[in-house]
């Protein structure tokens, strides 16, 4: 599971993920319903969109229902869940430029922040969902990551309480980020649904 993250500095955009950056500024650290970039397919290219992290934005959960959280949607399941499902079958996927994600480790028995990244150091992308929301102001996009069981990971099941279920976001490798962003079917999204390779990720302790 993964609710905050880095975002990569604009001018790796164009090198890394094959387009420009969004116009509109964005913060360096993101938390839930704050806007993000994301990359869609754009007929044959790419583009990048600010969206808003957490597929149902605070503002949008009705009046009398507990707030709820959609920064994370489980990829098992991702089809079976109101939230997620019409995005899903929609196939509306993009990727999620990041730099690190952070996750909580439990082994001192208090939580020590960590920042997981790739072993080279680049920049690199989340798969995710996103859709669309009407408002006053006009319409507005906001996105989730998708996250496999991780429970025998070798870096990813050190986080999080312990006892929980351990999560992992799924990474998109470079070289399949077309065929990701230009799936035609839930079967062939899913083929992209993999853990990412221990030896690819570092982590190390991160200061708040």
């Amino acid at each position: 599971m993964c609710t905050n993250y880095r975002v990569p500095d604009r001018q790796l955009f164009s090198e890394y993920y094959g387009t420009s950056p969004p116009l509109s500024e964005w913060r360096d650290e993101v938390y839930k319903d704050y806007f993000a970039p994301i990359i869609r397919r754009d007929g044959d290219g790419r583009r990048s969109d600010l969206a808003s992290f957490g597929m149902v934005p605070r503002e949008k959960i009705p009046p009398g229902v507990k707030v709820f959280d959609t920064m994370n949607a489980r990829a098992e399941t991702v089809g079976e869940k109101r939230s997620f499902s019409g995005a899903w079958k929609k196939q509306q996927i993009c990727l999620i430029p990041a730099q690190v994600f952070y996750e909580p480790d439990y082994e001192t028995g208090k939580a020590v922040r960590w920042a997981i990244g790739m072993a080279d150091g680049e920049p690199f992308a989340i798969a995710g969902l996103w859709r669309e929301w009407e408002g006053e102001g006009g319409s507005r996009l906001s996105f989730t990551m998708l996250t496999l069981n991780a429970d025998h990971h070798p870096l990813m099941k050190r986080f999080h309480k312990p006892g929980s279920e351990k999560r992992s976001v799924v990474i998109i490798k470079p070289d399949d980020y077309d065929d990701w962003l230009g799936a035609r079917s839930m079967g062939e999204a899913r083929s992209f649904m993999t853990l990412p390779d221990a030896t690819d990720l570092a982590g190390a302790l991160s200061p708040k």
